[in-house]
């Protein structure tokens, strides 16, 4: 026997019924087919609502969780996993829950002192023309609960935040505004302990949108980031720091601008990143010297109680 015996027989999970179900399934596929080069013994599970009683009859071991969005990143998968007692990749059912929810990540991180941009929650009735002073003139809309930027929109003023909100409350009953912030855009791994070296984002769009994440050839990722060694050092620092707030583990990114004047300001946490061939954990892991399939089986070599 290899000595990937060790995991059992994997499950990775991937698909859901969220709007990002397309991106989970390219990152689930990558995910299955590097570990079985690896010679682990994974099998491909598309989760659909019958997802409980699938696991409960098959044999599984671990679970490997490729799926992003609501059903897959907010706690509930890792929920049903923990009644199953088969160990996964990944934070637990809080970090997962409070991760999914921006304005509840965003809370907790005030608290804690770390900075993140000013932001109001929106509803049918709020006064858009105040909202928009308090942003400054220019903000991001964004849905509480979704990932890869889906439903985001920029706003300039208060018909164009009134606007982006009756679009965004389509896909969440929780919708924020937050403070635009100019500048440059950075994204952080963790992995097993370790922040990988931050990747800058430069995109020709408004801002790094599902179109840039997924689709464009044209967005940059600078890596090395063009950050002196203090300034690195003290975003690593701080992402590690908002990482550990939220209460996550085994594996996430953080994503953070840095305005005009040099400061950085926390954007949120992602607790199931994309595993795909844009997407960016994969390729810090390339920049210290781990390729995808050493990745992926260190994350499963992370799983407590395996």
């Amino acid at each position: 026997m290899s000595d990937m015996s060790r995991f059992g027989r994997v499950a990775v999970l991937m698909g859901g019924t969220s709007a990002e179900r397309p991106v989970s399934l390219r990152s689930g596929d990558a995910v299955l087919k590097a570990l079985q080069a690896k010679g682990v013994n994974a099998v491909g599970v598309d989760v659909q609502n019958d997802i409980a009683a699938r696991l409960s009859a098959d044999s599984f071991d671990m679970a490997f969780i490729a799926l992003h969005g609501r059903g897959g990143e907010d706690g509930t998968i890792q929920g049903l996993l923990e009644w199953l007692d088969i160990p996964y990749t990944g934070s637990g059912v809080m970090a997962s829950a409070l991760g999914m929810d921006k304005w509840r990540t965003k809370l907790l991180w005030q608290a804690a002192g770390l900075p993140t941009p000013a932001a109001a929650l929106l509803d049918a009735d709020s006064d858009w023309a105040d909202i928009m002073a308090r942003m400054d003139g220019e903000a991001i809309v964004k849905p509480a609960h979704e990932g890869s930027s889906i439903g985001m929109f920029k706003a300039t003023d208060a018909e164009s935040l009134r606007n982006s909100y009756e679009q965004a409350a389509k896909l969440d009953g929780l919708v924020l505004a937050e403070r635009w912030i100019s500048g440059r855009e950075y994204t952080i791994a963790v992995v097993n302990d370790q922040v990988l070296p931050p990747i800058q984002l430069k995109t020709t769009h408004a801002f790094y949108d599902y179109e840039a994440k997924y689709e464009a050839n044209d967005t940059q990722y600078l890596l090395p980031c063009g950050l002196d060694e203090d300034k690195e050092a003290e975003l690593k620092a701080l992402s590690r720091k908002a990482f550990d707030v939220v209460g996550c583990e085994g594996w996430g990114r953080v994503d953070v601008m840095q305005d005009e004047q040099g400061q950085f300001w926390l954007l949120e946490v992602n607790t199931s990143p994309g595993m795909t061939d844009h997407s960016l954990v994969p390729m810090a892991a390339r920049a210290v010297g781990m390729e995808f399939g050493d990745l992926v089986v260190s994350l499963l070599d992370g799983v407590k109680g395996h």
